[in-house]
């Protein structure tokens, strides 16, 4: 599996990912919302939630190709990030879509 969690300079690389593979099962495991929060809430920052959820909150504007400065001014998220999105959306492994597919398929 390709790591996606970028290495800081001054720490050693862990080349197998076997980490990575390791907090991917972790997630796997969470039964529902709650038990996701509260995981989350642990793992992470206040600041990378929230970062998260902004990707998050503008995966439905960019499906509906709304214009990026108009995500800006709906959600407050950069124009920087929605184009990051948009661009993961494009040309990445397909998570955002799979995801935001069984959302739709549930609702």
């Amino acid at each position: 599996m390709e790591s996606i969690i970028k290495i800081h300079k001054d720490r050693p690389s862990k080349a197998d990912g076997v980490s990575e593979q390791k907090l991917f099962e972790a997630i796997a495991l969470l039964q529902n919302a709650d038990e996701a929060q509260r995981f989350f809430e642990d793992l992470c920052t206040p600041a990378e939630l929230q970062a998260m959820a902004d990707r998050w909150e503008i995966i439905p504007l960019l499906t509906k190709e709304v214009p990026y400065q108009q995500i800006y001014e709906q959600t407050g998220v950069s124009v920087t990030t929605v184009g990051r999105v948009a661009r993961t959306l494009r040309f990445g492994k397909g998570g955002y879509d799979m995801i935001y597919t069984r959302i739709g398929a549930k609702e």
